[in-house]
């Protein structure tokens, strides 16, 4: 899994691939520590995402409760897959999908 980052003065997008799972999720968590800093606007584009490990999802639920507190996340272009994990765990109640 690689991801992209792009930022736009107080927005960060972030690009996902492949699968995100407990090992990716980890290096993810460490890298939104320092990359959501002062940032009011994170984006999460799963346009390209086929899979998402409940550690994953753990990650994007601390993204959101920071950024709840900073400004607003946003997860667009998840495949139907990731829609029903989304949907199963109750996630779609708790992210802002589009």
């Amino acid at each position: 899994m690689t991801f992209e980052y792009f930022n736009e003065g107080k927005v960060l997008i972030l690009g996902l691939d492949k699968k995100l799972t407990a090992i990716t999720a980890d290096e993810l968590e460490k890298e939104l520590k320092t990359r959501l800093k002062d940032i009011e606007e994170f984006i999460v584009d799963m346009s390209k995402l086929a899979y998402i490990s409940s550690a994953g999802l753990r990650v994007l639920l601390k993204a959101q409760k920071l950024m709840n507190i900073q400004g607003k996340m946003t997860i667009k272009g998840a495949a139907p897959e990731v829609m029903k994990i989304f949907e199963t765990t109750g996630f779609n109640e708790i992210l802002n999908l589009e």
